[in-house]
């Protein structure tokens, strides 16, 4: 009987490996492909990249109003909420080795050429996130893999992870911070950034939302500013600079060690 039993709970086991190995990958190559997809988690065709779904937080609420006779009508409206449209964004930020994929493929020229020596000093292999891009650079890349960047209210409700009022992406325990990001790692000069997708990702499943890279966003850091918002922060800041609100801003055509990005996709698309 016992033999029996094992037996039994042994093909289930069987059974269910099975269809876990089934479960297909999501791959998309546009952003009009994602209309009646579900899938939480996607790879997009062009640069390999996984993506994750940022749930939509609008509700509905009942509304009265009233015909043209004075009859009430009483129908579902929908209210905004910090993030009132879903969409998919990068699992990790964008790596040298897809922007070279890119660089290659698209025959894409940035306006002053990168200096390859200084990206490889800090940012070593294909696996590291790609650096000294202006937000033209990462605009074109974007554009070319059919996405986007974030709007910068999409970034920081991305960022937060599903948290409400919390200072960093994993709560308010400053000193867990070295294990979901990357900082103070200047070391006289000889600090780097690190393989993407090194340390706990927040609780949307995403890495490196805070450090490693300052990551550009599409908006404008003010009506009166020619900056573009970073956010992030990086590997050479100190925790008071992780916080998921802090804010910075760096001009579209700089570029620098410490910033790089990542892409989203779906509606509504920001305004560049």
């Amino acid at each position: 009987m016992v033999q029996r039993l094992l037996a039994v709970l042994l093909m289930v086991a069987l059974v269910g490996s099975v269809y876990a190995g089934d479960a297909k990958e999501v791959v998309v190559s546009s952003a009009e492909e994602l209309k009646g997809i579900k899938a939480k988690k996607i790879t997009w065709k062009e640069d390999g990249a996984k993506m994750v779904l940022i749930p939509s937080t609008a509700t509905l609420e009942q509304k009265k109003t009233f015909n043209r006779v004075g009859e009430p009508i009483v129908k579902a409206v929908e209210v905004e909420g910090p993030n009132p449209v879903p969409f998919y964004i990068d699992v990790t930020e964008v790596t040298v080795g897809q922007f070279k994929k890119f660089l290659k493929s698209s025959g894409y020229k940035p306006a002053e050429p990168i200096d390859w020596n200084y990206v490889y000093k800090y940012s070593p292999t294909d696996k590291h996130p790609m650096i000294y891009v202006t937000w033209h650079d990462a605009t074109a890349y974007a554009k070319w893999v059919g996405k986007r960047l974030p709007a910068e209210a999409e970034w920081e409700f991305a960022a937060r992870g599903g948290l409400v009022g919390k200072e960093f992406t994993w709560g308010d325990d400053e000193s867990v911070a070295r294990e979901y990001a990357h900082y103070g790692s200047w070391n006289d000069g000889k600090g780097t950034t690190k393989p993407v997708g090194s340390f706990k990702p927040n609780g949307y499943g995403l890495f490196d939302m805070v450090g490693n890279v300052w990551e550009w966003c599409a908006d404008l850091y003010s009506s009166d500013h020619g900056g573009r918002v970073v956010r992030g922060g990086s590997w050479n800041d100190k925790t008071n600079i992780l916080r998921v609100a802090s804010r910075g801003y760096d001009f579209p055509m700089a570029t620098n060690l410490i910033s790089g990005f990542r892409c989203v996709s779906g509606f509504p698309a920001a305004q560049q």
